[in-house]
């Protein structure tokens, strides 16, 4: 699904290490993606994005075929400030020492955390279909809730929701990308086969729930320090999101991140739900070549 480019496994610590494709030529664009896929949620841009960019697209620690550290009672391990050091050491690696940034869903959440840690890295970035994670919690209202409920499912202890998604990896990754607004329709059937491979993979469910039960604890304690100490973001950012998701519903998308940020922030709907690159990847490819200049 990524013709032209090449996989790579590398080592960011103590033999663990991160999966993912590189291809093209140009400056440096590195893709994270979202819940619960892989890589290749980027498999429509990456090759016309490769036109213009030097496409870096990773499976996130506990996904894909990354190494899936076992959690910590801090849930230290899948931190997005963890997560984050390995998209910069994966860059560092191939020989990136500044580069463009986009996420999707949870690659978004990392995203944010690198921009913010590692400002002097990031170029510009892009953020897909999320608000802050800690405005998200602290706006927590029956809607929101009911439509995410699989945030409050994957935080609880283990190995109750590890042990409903390893009874059934495939089930679960239709019913929760086909519970949205446009239901499978919009996905491959080769990525959607691709991210059920993966999810069944020993390790994955757990790290699955760790990013998520990170995203409660340890990251809100991070969130919550920046905000105190007046940290802001410092790189240019556009977000997106879609027009029938959840993140329209509930939130002012654009209000929460320039409360978060101290420099420019643009963005806006496309006509879509929650899987932007999947669903809209036409609207998203002019969006990024032009925000990214």
């Amino acid at each position: 699904m990524f013709d032209g480019f090449r996989e790579f496994d590398i080592e960011v610590e103590n033999g663990f290490v991160i999966h993912g494709v590189i291809g093209g030529e140009g400056p440096p664009l590195l893709l994270l993606h979202g819940h619960p896929q892989t890589h290749v949620i980027w498999h429509r841009l990456a090759p016309r994005l490769a036109e213009r960019y030097t496409v870096v697209a990773t499976d996130l620690r506990g996904y894909g075929d990354s190494g899936k550290p076992e959690g910590d009672n801090r849930h230290l391990n899948y931190s997005k400030r963890r997560m984050a050091l390995d998209q910069v050491a994966v860059m560092q690696a191939l020989g990136y020492e500044r580069f463009f940034l986009c996420g999707h869903d949870r690659g978004g959440r990392v995203a944010h955390r690198l921009a913010l840690d590692h400002a002097e890295r990031v170029e510009r970035l892009m953020v897909l279909d999320i608000a802050p994670t800690l405005a998200m919690y602290e706006a927590t209202d029956l809607a929101f809730a009911t439509a995410y409920w699989h945030w409050f499912f994957l935080i609880q202890p283990k190995p109750l929701p590890e042990s409903w998604i390893e009874a059934a990896p495939s089930d679960y990754v239709t019913r929760i990308m086909g519970s949205r607004h446009a239901g499978l329709e919009p996905f491959d059937p080769q990525a959607i086969a691709e991210y059920q491979r993966c999810l069944a993979l020993p390790g994955a469910a757990h790290g699955l729930c760790e990013d998520y039960r990170a995203s409660r604890t340890i990251d809100l304690e991070h969130d919550r320090a920046d905000r105190d100490a007046g940290r802001h973001l410092s790189v240019p950012l556009k977000v997106l999101w879609g027009e029938f998701g959840t993140i329209e519903r509930c939130f002012d998308a654009l209000a929460e991140w320039r409360a978060v940020s101290g420099a420019s922030v643009e963005g806006g709907t496309l006509p879509c739900g929650h899987y932007l690159p999947e669903e809209a990847p036409d609207a998203i490819f002019h969006q990024l070549i032009d925000f990214m200049r």
